[in-house]
């Protein structure tokens, strides 16, 4: 009778033990899976907080031929055609916004626009503010006068003159930093500094010059190009701070462009083949 007590006893022990043991097995295994559903949650959510917007909104100004401008009821130009396939090439659809050129960088800054391309100059006080592209376009400043007018044969010449130029550009700070006595009249359009000159209100325009060139052999009757290319600069193209999953595919879709010729199709398609 003992004997049969003890081994029920010894079965029923046996048993509370191998339920406790698969218990704890489960358990285990429970935490580790949960661990490892925890962990990939993780990892998909950094994932996703790196990867590019579907759409960005691309601030441009609308009278900087031929980089931008507007013709029959759209923005054409070198850096509409440019930024599109940029855009094309990294993946993401853009939203074009046409304003003031003065008005971009503070847009930028206060998170109006994502992106900015309007023929902006790479300077250290605007990349304290913003990010940039690699360059992508090497300019300069020119000199636009009157065809007549034979007293104004460079840069030297412009002290204490009348010059128009650009609100907001790097001419205008160059015309205040390098030219004396001289009087920037600043234009938020372009066609108001090159109309002050044909009409006698300004005695010279001095802005980037692939737009002087532009407007006088295209619009410009009467005007002519005198003097050396001044202040050699870069173009980039703006973006507002941090963002930085962003300036990188820009500058990867740029590098692209360049490699396989699109980048040079654009070019002459404005500006004619590039030279060696």
């Amino acid at each position: 009778m003992f004997k049969k007590r003890w081994k029920q006893l010894s079965i029923v022990l046996l048993l509370f033990a191998l339920i406790g043991f698969l218990a704890a097995c489960g358990s285990d295994g429970g935490e580790a899976d949960g661990s490892g559903d925890s962990g990939g949650d993780s990892g998909d959510d950094s994932g996703e907080s790196s990867e590019l917007k579907d759409s960005y909104v691309v601030a441009t100004d609308s009278s900087f031929v031929p980089f931008e401008f507007k013709e029959d009821g759209e923005y054409v130009g070198f850096d509409i055609d440019l930024i599109n396939a940029i855009a094309d090439e990294a993946g993401f659809d853009i939203e074009l916004e046409v304003t003031n050129f003065d008005g971009i960088i503070p847009g930028l800054q206060t998170g109006s626009f994502d992106i900015a391309i309007a023929g902006i100059s790479i300077t250290e006080e605007r990349a304290e503010k913003i990010d940039y592209s690699d360059p992508y376009y090497e300019s300069g400043l020119a000199i636009g006068v009157p065809e007549e007018n034979e007293d104004i044969q460079g840069i030297e010449d412009l002290e204490g003159k009348t010059i128009a130029t650009r609100l907001g550009s790097t001419s205008a700070s160059y015309i205040e930093e390098n030219i004396d006595n001289a009087d920037p009249s600043q234009f938020e359009q372009l066609d108001q500094a090159y109309l002050a000159v044909e009409n006698g209100s300004a005695d010279a325009v001095l802005y980037d010059a692939p737009n002087v060139n532009y407007y006088i052999q295209t619009t410009g009757d009467g005007l002519k190009v005198v003097g050396d290319l001044y202040q050699a600069e870069d173009y980039g193209i703006a973006i507002s701070k941090g963002q930085e999953e962003l300036v990188t595919a820009i500058n990867d879709a740029l590098a692209t462009l360049k490699e396989n010729g699109t980048y040079d199709e654009i070019y002459a398609k404005w500006f004619g083949e590039q030279s060696e």
